[in-house]
């Protein structure tokens, strides 16, 4: 009988460990069967590399000899397979920092990382280990890796193929032969797994064509002894084409046949598909879901007859058991009360649970914006089996910013700017926003309140005040500045679950302010000057050659254009209207969106119609309608077509007869035609008519008979080409006038002031198709996008000028197009776009850019 059990050797482990495994106790009889099952129930434990058991008298010694602890694992050479994905497969096969050492696991991850090695194509990769003992029973582990090169594929071929050609099938593949441009692709790196996938897509591109008794015999892949070049052969056997017999539903159909009719795309007499009907098993189990039958179950079973090459498909269903949903909780909604989750539930309590409303509450929980994800957990009622729970798990996000803006563009300059914006204020799902910014050409104050749920059908509104005064002439339009102070007020009306109606009004002050040479269409010219000091008019006799009346005094003032305008000229737009107008407009607009991202969207459509009108009572009485639309087509699994188009229209009304000057469309640049300048395309004004002021001139005097040019008392004397007097100056200290041709007699025009600046115009056509695709070598494209485009639009006007220049009515034939290629980037300083592009047909007066960009930068 056992009086006592002693443990010696441990350093590591408590003797309470071994003595738990043990199956021995003091007080136990010895013999050998018992020390047999106490050796291997320590053995068991993996702690140990040796066991003695001795009896020493009656008291049972236990000598141990403890496998070492791993203290550090080295891993180098490695570059195809990432060193925290072979730590983490260390892990879990029982290799870690801390952990018993095994030799016999360490043999077997070596094996096992060779054979993944291999199947990448690395056949002359080479794993070396090394285990160094370290103090206090530890070991080192160093893992050194040779990679070795990737064999390169030299051929693949298909062997038994008759009905398509090994060309149409191997562009199936994702593995390809060496070719030109293999070195970027790298497709021409052998691995097991992509030749294993590009065999089920070979098998489903025959099962998708009728095919449905095609198989793969069998593959060979052959090394060279070099171990540097892979051969490839497939051997298949392709059967006969069969077509679609019956189509039956079959098993316990929940809903009439008329409901999931619709949804089976698989019909008699089509060429069999097997991913026609495999659609068709996943769009029955989706509506069944809808109807809370979430486990629900579709199998499409397919009875071949060989004499007829047919294929009955038998839709057995299998609905299970309805489920409803008794509880909606939410969980990690720390700031965020729970009313503004639950409002945005379209699943309800005590309602069948719907998969698809399911999903989309959750969808909807991420397009608030306060979360960074929301994940759903549903738990099964204990007694019951027909109803669940339904927990959504959020993780809350800053809703909210406070801070400065500092960033650069091309079209706008230096841009400054100081916000504070809460989107979900004190956790209501309020916004509030405060913003002052300031660009070259934008000066901007505003303060904005919306209420999304202002009544609990999703009714919003808003209001917001606002301060907006505009240099025009900064962004390459007419010499003009705006300065408007208004307010307004804003309703949204969802109408579906991605539609929405909007209502705005808004009451606004906008003063106009013509720059030095303003041009005709803005404030017409020439017109005498009047102000401070003085000056001469006369009025030039054609057939005398003499000014008449030279001593007509006028007053004169050089900083304003408001003196009388000359004979002949139609008057500006300031002219007949002013240049404050208070202004109370009505904006009606509907919305759609299916977009995926609400940055850089990949997938779904968008489009929205807006209809402005000032309401009739207003200083100006005007409308604009306008049409943003675009939709992407993804053409491949990394490519994807967008295309998109905007038109606008506008006019006036009552005593208006055309859009207001200011509110013009415009054309050129980002999110327009890229390769011509911002705001450029289109309608040109007509360029100011300014005359040459001179000091200390007066009015003329002379005598056509007078020949003596400069020989009289009129030293002063103004003669022609010819010598003949035309007339005379007196000079007067502080007095200004126009300056006179003594050659033509005619008063001389400023040559500063004869550009003819884009001025914009009441119709806009734009169009554009954009080949988005991913850049390589770079792993998260959600922050990025490049695209190769083609931009075409221009802008026209209704009620062109008869000295505009570059105008005419809608024309398609004077569309302008580019070709280019843009890259966005939403950067840790701020989003960053640029493009370079080629205009096409840039006519003569437009002006080209071959290289865009816009940088923003918050801190």
């Amino acid at each position: 009988m056992i009086s006592d059990i002693r443990v010696e050797g441990l350093q590591r482990i408590s003797a309470g460990s071994v003595f738990a495994a043990m199956p021995i106790n003091v007080g136990d009889r010895l013999d050998q069967f018992a020390v047999r099952d106490a050796i291997r129930s320590l053995f068991r434990t993996g702690n140990f590399d040796d066991i003695q058991i001795q009896l020493e008298g009656t008291v049972l010694v236990v000598l141990v000899q403890e496998r070492p602890s791993i203290s550090e694992i080295k891993i180098e050479g490695n570059k195809a397979i990432e060193t925290k994905a072979l730590l983490e497969g260390l892990k879990k096969a029982g290799l870690a920092e801390g952990q018993v050492f095994k030799r016999s696991t360490l043999e077997g991850m070596r094996m096992e990382l060779a054979r993944q090695y291999v199947s990448q194509g690395r056949y002359d990769a080479s794993i070396d280990t090394d285990v160094s003992a370290q103090p206090r029973n530890r070991v080192a582990i160093n893992i050194d890796i040779d990679e070795g090169s990737t064999a390169a594929i030299k051929h693949i071929g298909i062997i038994g193929n008759s009905v398509y050609d090994d060309k149409l099938l191997l562009d199936e593949f994702e593995l390809k032969s060496t070719g030109w441009f293999s070195w970027i692709s790298g497709n021409d790196k052998y691995a097991r797994e992509k030749l294993r996938g590009d065999l089920e897509k070979l098998n489903s591109y025959y099962l998708d064509r009728g095919y449905i008794q095609f198989n793969v015999d069998s593959t060979q892949v052959s090394i060279t002894p070099e171990r540097d070049a892979v051969y490839i052969s497939t051997n298949v056997s392709e059967g006969e084409k069969y077509t679609v017999g019956k189509v039956d539903l079959s098993g316990d159909i929940v809903l009439s046949e008329e409901e999931l009719r619709p949804f089976v795309l698989v019909q008699p007499g089509q060429t069999f598909s097997q991913a026609l009907v495999t659609n068709t098993e996943d769009l029955l189990t989706k509506r069944l879901g809808n109807e809370g039958y979430n486990f629900a179950k579709v199998s499409g079973i397919p009875d071949v007859d060989e004499e007829t090459k047919t294929v009955d498909i038998k839709l057995f269903v299998d609905p299970g058991k309805r489920t409803y949903v008794r509880r909606i909780s939410f969980r990690g909604n720390n700031r965020t009360a729970d009313e503004v989750l639950r409002r945005e539930m379209r699943q309800m309590e005590s309602a069948p649970a719907s998969s698809a409303q399911i999903e989309l509450s959750r969808i909807r929980l991420e397009r608030l914006g306060f979360f960074k994800e929301a994940k759903i957990q549903t738990d099964e009622v204990p007694g019951t089996d027909d109803m669940i729970d339904l927990q959504y798990s959020v993780e809350e996000q800053p809703s909210g910013s406070i801070g400065a803006s500092i960033g650069f563009s091309q079209d706008s300059g230096i841009l400054l700017g100081a916000n504070l914006q809460q989107n979900n204020f004190l956790g209501t799902g309020k916004q509030v926003g405060i913003g002052v910014n300031k660009s070259n050409y934008l000066t901007n104050i505003r303060f904005s309140y919306v209420n999304p749920y202002f009544t609990e059908d999703g009714v919003s509104r808003g209001f917001s005040v606002f301060y907006r005064k505009a240099d025009l002439e900064e962004i390459n339009v007419a010499s003009y500045t705006t300065d408007t102070i208004g307010a307004s007020l804003s309703f949204g009306y969802p109408i579906k679950e991605t539609q929405q109606l909007g209502f705005a009004f808004t009451l606004s002050n906008t003063e106009i302010q013509a720059g030095i040479g303003a041009v005709q269409e803005i404030i017409a010219s020439p017109r005498t000057i009047k102000g401070v000091g003085s000056y001469y008019t006369s009025e030039f006799n054609t057939t005398t050659g003499l000014y008449n009346n030279p001593e007509v005094l006028q007053p004169f003032d050089a900083m304003a254009n408001s003196g009388l305008l000359a004979d002949g000229v139609a008057p500006g737009f300031l002219d007949l209207y002013g240049d404050d107008y208070n202004n109370l407009t009505t904006t009606l607009s509907w919305t759609q969106s299916t977009l995926n991202r609400g940055q850089l969207a990949t997938r779904g459509a968008s489009q929205s119609v807006a209809f402005e009108i000032s309401v009739p009572g207003s200083d100006l009485e005007y409308w604009k309608l306008t049409y943003n639309g675009q939709i992407f087509f993804p053409l491949t699994q990394s490519l994807t077509l967008r295309l998109r188009t905007e038109l606008g229209y506008g006019g006036g009304y009552g005593d208006l007869e055309h859009l207001p000057f200011y509110e013009n469309f415009f054309g050129g640049g980002f999110g327009s035609v890229r390769g011509f300048k911002s705001n450029t395309l289109g309608p040109r004004s007509t360029p100011a008519n300014l005359y040459r002021l001179g000091v200390a001139t007066t009015g003329l005097v002379g005598d056509a008979n007078d020949t003596d040019c400069g020989g009289d008392a009129d030293s002063n004397g103004i003669c022609d080409s010819s010598g003949r007097v035309i007339g005379t100056a007196r000079t007067r200290a502080g007095e200004f006038s126009y300056v006179v041709d003594p050659n033509t007699g005619k008063i001389i025009v400023d040559p500063d002031y004869n550009d003819d600046d884009p001025f914009g115009g009441d119709v806009l056509v734009e169009v554009g198709a954009e080949l988005l695709f991913p850049l390589p070598f770079i792993k998260d494209q959600r922050s990025l996008r490049t695209a190769f485009f083609i931009d075409g639009g221009n802008v026209f006007s209704t009620n062109c000028g008869a000295s505009q220049l570059n105008c005419s009515n809608v024309d398609f034939n004077e569309l302008r197009y580019s070709v280019g290629f843009g890259l966005t980037w939403i950067s840790g300083f701020g989003p960053l776009t640029f493009s370079v592009a080629k205009a096409l047909n840039a006519g003569d007066r437009d002006r080209t850019e071959f290289f865009q960009f816009s940088l923003g930068r918050g801190f």
